[in-house]
């Protein structure tokens, strides 16, 4: 592997895998960084259809090993809803915390469980892929707290922090996330596996 290419613009993506992967000794760019600015409709039925449809495409455009990948946010109280949709969930971050607060409105604490899953795809060519998988389990909370973070991270509480995903620091995200899980196990496979 020369390069690796994320297969994405978020730029608080980009910043969270590149914190996780620093030490791979390998150049990582975004599609930001490589111009690349492409829609890809995520039309797949799980996190690894999605995730292997994203990085197909920008393999078949920049023909470098790609990471993508998909997440969502699964509330058991609505039948693992959003899941797979949750970047659609509503127009925009805010009109999707705003829906879910409002589904969640009157469910009581102890059944606000949900988790956040995101299964990450490593790439090499059309034919050589490898998945890892993460997951974190929380609850909803009943209106947005924090900062930090993106997406759904405002109203994921933590329990053992007594905190949202946005109120930690972004340290300690890096370390517990379900992106952040998915992630290591890659970045333990790229060094497992160098010579690939």
């Amino acid at each position: 592997m020369s390069k690796i290419i994320i297969a994405t613009r978020n730029r608080g993506k980009t910043l969270e895998i590149r914190e996780i992967l620093s030490n791979v000794g390998i150049p990582i760019s975004d599609l930001t960084e490589e111009r690349i600015d492409i829609e890809i409709e995520e039309n797949g039925s799980t996190y690894k259809e999605n995730a292997l449809i994203k990085a197909k495409e920008i393999y078949r455009i920049a023909g470098q090993t790609v990471i993508s990948d998909d997440s969502g946010l699964e509330v058991d109280a609505l039948s693992g809803r959003p899941g797979i949709h949750s970047a659609r969930y509503a127009d925009d971050t805010k009109g999707r915390i705003e829906k879910l607060l409002l589904e969640m409105n009157g469910i009581p604490f102890e059944k606000r469980t949900a988790r956040f899953r995101c299964v990450a795809c490593l790439l090499f060519d059309n034919n050589r892929y490898e998945f890892f998988e993460g997951t974190v389990e929380g609850y909803i909370s009943e209106q947005p707290r924090g900062e930090n973070g993106f997406g759904f991270d405002p109203v994921f509480f933590l329990k053992e922090y007594n905190k949202t995903m946005a109120e930690i620091p972004i340290e300690t995200k890096n370390r517990i996330s379900h992106r952040a899980q998915a992630f290591y196990k890659l970045r333990e496979f790229i060094v497992r596996n160098r010579h690939i």
